[in-house]
């Protein structure tokens, strides 16, 4: 009967460590990706910075009809890397700062998986502690009701939620 409850709350434990370690890699991944493409846009940005700053320069020793069609150029790059400006911007707050904070929410909640279980498996001692002492002696109830009455359910059930 003992080998029955051990396995029946076994496996949810390791269907919630599966989940954990699951959404951690993959989450993981995805920051990762997130924040080396928005690296990589900001390279661009500042490319493209220096390649403005050329092209006004090079505007600067050419003939009039030639130089306003330069500037043209450099104005609307500069235009366009102020949206990749903003884009760069807007994935570092908005999409990489909070996958980055899943990172202490899984901490936590592996913390609070491991605590889980610990005290569940002291639940698990007592219970069976209980059971050899009934199998034992069944008569001596008084001993068992004493045993009882100590507190050793380490784990309140409706306290453990994991999102």
């Amino acid at each position: 009967m003992m080998g029955k409850t051990l396995d029946l709350n076994w496996f949810p434990m390791q269907a919630m460590e599966l989940v954990l370690n699951n959404s951690e890699k993959h989450l993981g991944e995805l920051c990762s990706i997130l924040a080396s493409y928005t690296r990589k846009t900001a390279k661009l940005r500042d490319k493209v910075d220096v390649l403005v700053s050329a092209l006004f320069d090079f505007s600067r020793s050419e003939d009039p009809e030639f130089q306003v069609g330069l500037n043209n150029l450099a104005e609307d790059l500069a235009m366009v890397q102020d949206y990749r400006h903003a884009q760069v911007e807007r994935l570092e707050t908005r999409v990489v700062s909070p996958l980055k904070a899943y990172g202490d929410i899984f901490k936590h909640k592996r913390t609070e998986l491991k605590k889980f279980s610990a005290d569940l498996n002291r639940e698990q001692k007592e219970v069976q502690k209980l059971e050899k002492l009934r199998l034992r002696n069944p008569a001596d109830r008084q001993r068992l009701v004493s045993f009882i009455q100590k507190p050793f359910f380490y784990i309140k059930h409706d306290s453990f939620h994991f999102k």
